[in-house]
């Protein structure tokens, strides 16, 4: 989850790096266990040495976020400053009405109480009995923040110590979404630190999400380097030329503006959790026949000369049977070769019914930084001279797009069921026929369906009911993929196209609550399907799978002994490689007899050679 890009010398990342490790195992046993709601992405703050308001906090967990793992934590110091003493005095200066250097009791109460991330009247006695040094009533803050910072300071001493004295925590990696969590142990934070956070948060400065410089330290890397000898380790080596993409270009069928042909569009989304989702596919085929797959990004830009920027996102279909139950469906085929931005399958199917389970590696669709808040948000609403309020320009372009990636069928209108699809993405929660009849009657409608012209209404008339508020309309707008410049930049719009040889079709579009575990499944199955195992050095029953496709290699772990096993992966001798995993270093937490697909690579320029380099080593076998 990539809040915002660095620009530290590599001394001072390094240095960064090892006071997130040490902050994050300060608070939770293991590294790869998630933080798992807003409080404890305070607390592990507040250890790293921040004051994050509660603005700041809204701003990482969102009502949409379930889990933030490590690698998360680690891009949100990266935006982070570490507190300041001049921040912490003009918070509380802000409270001390005679202006005397002191903060009474009965004011400190008042803050901490009835603003913000509300405290008990126990735990503001409690903070003022150890704060209140004479005993006179008042809190001499400047004091008391001088011995805030320093002792947060020396908070982050004794963590960063405790890394290097404990040889296990050490050879630790991280950047592994957990599968199975293990129980945090969540240290106690000093009462002082948890009152100064409060203080800010009930009177929040602007956030800033600059780079702020990290502390040189002169330890070295506590990441595992690459020379060190492994016992039980494997290494692999692939390299991909620029060329062999155009070697295995599947032609298209002669004829084929004669076959029966229908296309449904779609949308991969990045949920906040860094996984991808989207709508799946059900196919049915009245007869055996020849067919010819594809899909593609979908263009959306209204400035023809502006390249969209998901363009470049990889994509592909794997192609189902479709059982009795989901667990009897098998993989069938998947689109492996490409044609410019089009990814390809031709073959047989016989008759029957299929599912068409859309899938992105996310190599490139991951998230992107935050923008500044230098950076004036674009308006979305304003007031005509008249007084009447309407949108603007720019969010009816982005609303029309939007219409564009739900018009699911492309025939210019929106059924119940594809604005419901909407509904469901935006807001969780269907629009009922009774409310659909209430639409009818209020906006432009055609054939019972919504128009382009009624979708904008019906968004014009929501910001209406808000008095111009666009608190709602942003709501929308960053559930389907848009930041505050409306530009598109956390999802990525596609288009499926099959054409079938001598008979009709249907494909239409599936929600499925199995959906994201089909498509793990058929992952795997994919993987494993077309390429070997190799066992790790030392461990006969922990095997890795490395698949090498035309565009892209994925690897999957397997382990079939009866205890979690966690794998230690290094890329970093790989060359113009993009992982899906976003880090060169990280580990992967395998349950007892599971796969587990470790990570996709790319070419980060696919006019260049690449070089797949990749070391995994068991960490710990427990």
């Amino acid at each position: 989850m990539s809040f915002q890009e660095s620009h530290r010398s590599s001394d001072e990342e390094e240095a960064l790096y090892s006071q997130c490790r040490a902050a994050y195992l300060a608070v939770y046993r293991s590294s790869l266990t998630n933080i798992t709601s807003k409080q404890q992405l305070c607390r592990v703050l507040q250890q790293a040495g921040r004051n994050p308001s509660l603005a700041t906090l809204n701003k990482y967990w969102t009502p949409r976020t379930s889990k933030l793992n490590f690698d998360d934590f680690f891009e949100i110091l990266r935006c982070e400053k570490e507190t300041e003493e001049t921040e912490l005095m003009r918070a509380f200066k802000k409270m001390d009405v005679n202006g005397d250097g002191y903060v009474t009791h009965s004011e400190l109460e008042k803050a901490l109480t009835t603003r913000g991330e509300k405290m008990t009247t126990e735990e503001v006695n409690t903070i003022f009995s150890l704060a209140d040094i004479n005993k006179d009533g008042k809190l001499n803050y400047a004091e008391f923040c001088r011995l805030l910072l320093s002792t947060a300071e020396q908070c982050q001493v004794a963590a960063l110590e405790k890394l290097e004295a404990d040889a296990k925590l050490k050879i630790q990696n991280f950047g592994s979404q957990s599968y199975s969590p293990p129980e945090s142990s969540v240290s106690s934070s000093s009462s002082a630190a948890a009152a100064a956070a409060q203080v800010a948060a009930t009177h929040p400065q602007p956030p800033e999400t600059s780079d702020t410089t990290g502390r040189k330290d002169s330890r070295s890397s506590s990441r595992p380097s690459s020379a060190r000898s492994r016992r039980s380790s494997l290494a692999n080596s692939i390299t991909m030329t620029s060329s062999s993409a155009k070697a295995n270009k599947v032609p298209e069928p002669v004829g084929l503006q004669e076959w029966h042909h229908s296309y449904v569009k779609g949308c991969f989304f990045l949920e906040d959790d860094g996984s991808i989702g989207s709508l799946q596919y059900q196919l049915h085929v009245p007869q055996p026949t020849s067919v010819y797959l594809t899909i593609q990004p979908l263009s959306l830009s209204h400035r023809p000369d502006k390249c969209s920027p998901w363009t470049t996102v990889d994509t592909a279909l794997f192609v189902m049977s479709a059982g009795e139950t989901k667990e009897d469906s098998a993989l069938v085929h998947f689109t492996e070769s490409k044609d410019k931005e089009k990814y390809v399958w031709k073959g047989e199917l016989n008759s029957g019914t299929y599912y068409l389970l859309p899938f992105t590696s996310g190599c490139r669709l991951k998230k992107r930084s935050k923008k500044s808040l230098s950076d004036k948000p674009v308006e979305l609403v304003y007031r005509t001279d008249t007084g009447e309020l309407d949108l603007t320009r720019e969010l009816r372009e982005a609303l029309s797009d939007i219409f564009e990636v739900i018009d699911l069928d492309g025939n210019g209108l929106l059924s119940l069921e594809e604005y419901n699809f909407f509904e469901l993405r935006t807001s969780g929660e269907k629009c009922d026929k009774d409310a659909w009849a209430v639409c009818k009657e209020n906006f432009d409608m055609r054939k019972n369906q919504l128009t382009r012209q009624g979708f904008i209404e019906l968004n014009l008339m929501e910001a209406t009911e808000k008095n111009g508020d666009p608190a709602d309309l942003w709501l929308t707008l960053e559930a389907m993929g848009y930041n505050r410049m409306l530009e598109l930049v956390e999802a990525c719009p596609f288009q499926i196209d099959v054409h079938c040889e001598g008979t009709q079709l249907s494909l239409q579009p599936l929600s499925m609550d199995s959906g994201p575990k089909l498509l793990n499944q058929t992952l795997q199955k994919s993987i494993t399907a077309r390429t070997g195992a190799k066992a790790l050095r030392g461990q006969e029953n922990v095997f890795i799978y490395t698949f090498r496709g035309e565009h892209r290699i994925s690897s999957l772990i397997a382990n079939k002994t009866n205890q979690k096993v966690t794998v230690h992966v290094n890329n970093e001798q790989s060359r113009n490689c993009s992982s899906s995993r976003g880090m060169n270093v990280f580990a992967v937490e395998v349950p007892a007899r599971s796969k587990m697909v470790c990570q996709h690579v790319l070419p980060i320029n696919d006019k260049q050679d690449w070089t797949y380099n990749c070391v995994e080593t068991i960490l710990t076998c427990t």
